[in-house]
């Protein structure tokens, strides 16, 4: 792979000039691996295949940003392109009910357990800042108890304490998002269950509309839940009547076909889902119970809208890739594959003396530099940021393409193969040697 940005370089001079910052979502401006000083260039992507990208300058990277996630059947995969293809010859959007949005709302439901009803919408966002309406519309309730580190889009509620973006730029939260909306966003410590029912008491149980979480958070780096957390917070909720909403904007589909829920066996009230429902067209859903969703406009008094909602490219994505992925069920496989780069990756580390721990789940990986297992946001503000940031730029000269944050997950694609892995194991143990 060559070295020079050159192309990305002149890109990002041109950027800053007409997009706040360069970019139009923060981390994409790698500030987050900003190192010893050196002025940062992100590289720009010309294209995409597989488990690869390929940047304007003629780099080419093993991908495992995957566009945060939706790519698990990789990039420009052909029966989604199809999909988008033929989608495209009848028109792009029509504002009016389409048979299609019948179809992709019954597969959802029969694909994600605690689907009853589904409402689609355009994002992972919209998805959560309209499941908390409804929750907060159904029960007349107005606090939101959230987690800290947890991610949930940039909606104003959930700004306080939380992870992604607003983590890797140390924001504690926002200007522009009012006090006494903040105030009604309580913020707690993952894994915590005590924590969370102190909250609900400290509150007033009566007075606590949802509790909303990842159960399976990517947005602070990789969590794994404790045994019996998500079940403590289902009867914790069940005793107060709180909604409890699971955020799989980036679980979904990822820790198994019908998500963390399936997977540990934890039914929410709510679910909102993102990107990965559309193949990485702009689609987002969020769902649940039927009594609960029978509450939104024009079938009950909580109105939520959207032009857009529905469209008809992102549905024909959508099918076609949560379709193949019933198809094949490439859950095992990719489990494989998320252990041994884990695995290859913790024993590269070690082989180096490098304080360092890995997880994984599904088709999820994460890492920290720390010395002790990561178990909550304060654990993970707590890692060695800056040797994350010099183990980055390391990956990426070798062609290794990771999240630009100490605070985000790994995806793997069905088009990652084994020797994908290996490849990216013996740049670890390189760039690990080079940080010794």
């Amino acid at each position: 792979m060559g070295s020079r940005l050159d192309q990305s370089r002149r890109c990002w001079t041109r950027a800053q000039q007409f997009i706040p910052g360069g970019v139009n979502s923060p981390v994409r401006a790698f500030k987050g691996v900003a190192h010893d000083g050196i002025d940062v260039v992100p590289p720009f992507i010309a294209s995409a295949s597989g488990a690869e990208v390929r940047d304007i300058d003629g780099n080419s990277y093993i991908d495992y940003v995957g566009s945060w996630g939706p790519m698990i059947l990789g990039h420009a995969n052909p029966i989604i392109s199809a999909a988008i293809s033929s989608a495209l010859e009848r028109g792009t959007s029509f504002g009016a009910p389409t048979e299609a949005e019948v179809e992709f709302a019954e597969l959802l439901t029969q694909l994600v357990p605690p689907l009853e009803m589904v409402r689609l919408v355009n994002s992972g966002t919209e998805a959560t800042m309209s499941a908390l309406r409804l929750a907060r519309g159904a029960t007349g309730r107005d606090y939101v108890i959230k987690c800290e580190g947890c991610y949930h889009g940039h909606a104003d509620s959930f700004l306080v304490s939380a992870g992604s973006g607003v983590a890797t730029f140390a924001i504690p939260g926002t200007p522009g998002v009012p006090s006494a909306v903040a105030e009604l966003t309580i913020s707690v410590p993952y894994n915590d269950l005590e924590a969370m029912e102190h909250a609900v008491a400290g509150a007033g149980a009566d007075k606590v509309a949802a509790i909303i979480l990842e159960p399976v958070p990517g947005n602070m780096g990789l969590v794994l839940p404790k045994e019996g957390y998500l079940a403590g917070l289902r009867s914790l909720c069940d005793k107060h009547g709180i909604v409890l909403i699971f955020d799989e904007v980036m679980s979904g589909f990822r820790v198994s076909l019908g998500g963390a829920s399936e997977r540990f066996g934890v039914m929410p009230d709510l679910v909102t889902l993102g990107k990965v429902i559309g193949g990485g067209m702009p689609v987002g859903a969020f769902g649940g119970k039927s009594d609960l969703m029978q509450q939104l406009a024009p079938a009950g008094p909580v109105y939520q809208a959207g032009t857009l909602s529905g469209n008809p490219l992102g549905v024909a994505a959508g099918i076609a890739a949560l379709t193949e992925l019933k198809r094949i069920d490439p859950y095992p496989a990719l489990e494989e594959l998320a252990i041994r780069w884990q695995g290859g990756m913790q024993q590269a580390a070690d082989d180096n003396s490098v304080d360092f721990q890995a997880s994984s789940l599904g088709s999820m990986v994460g890492f920290f530099f720390s010395a002790k297992a990561v178990e909550n946001y304060a654990d993970a503000k707590a890692a060695d940021s800056a040797r994350f940031a010099a183990f980055f730029h390391e990956m990426l000269s070798r062609g290794i393409y990771l999240a630009p944050s100490a605070f985000e997950a790994g995806f793997l694609s069905t088009s990652h193969t084994m020797q994908h892995v290996d490849r990216t194991i013996a740049a670890a143990q390189e760039s690990f040697a080079a940080l010794a």
